[in-house]
């Protein structure tokens, strides 16, 4: 995946990572964050569009955070373990999943709007 966004909460001086993948098309919303051991505190998948995800074949638990349409935060699951699934709801229209505990550590809240802001190119 190569394209990479910021993310942050709004009106709060919080970032929650500035390498999150961006998971928009089939192939890369189903491979997800399989494989993968760990995850940086800076990084993260952010899947668009999505109802909902599963950690099936995942190698840790993961925090998930549940968007509307506005990028609303509707839904938190921490520290989700493998072969689970979270975020389901027929509001939710992304899922930005982090490493665990990542929820904690930037207070994320429901009804937090996040500002995503696609990175610039590194490209000259």
């Amino acid at each position: 995946m190569k394209n990479n966004v910021s993310v942050s909460i709004q009106g709060k001086a919080t970032v929650i990572g500035h390498q999150i993948a961006v998971a928009d098309s089939s192939a890369t919303r189903f491979l997800g964050l399989m494989g993968k051991r760990s995850l940086d505190s800076d990084s993260g998948l952010w899947i668009i569009p999505s109802s909902g995800v599963h950690t099936c074949w995942m190698r840790m638990n993961i925090d998930v955070v549940a968007l509307d349409k506005t990028h609303r935060v509707i839904g938190l699951g921490h520290s989700v373990p493998p072969w689970r699934l979270s975020g389901l709801s027929s509001k939710t229209r992304s899922v930005l999943e982090l490493s665990a505990g990542r929820i904690r550590a930037c207070e994320i809240e429901l009804g937090d709007v996040l500002v995503i802001t696609k990175n610039a190119s590194k490209e000259a």
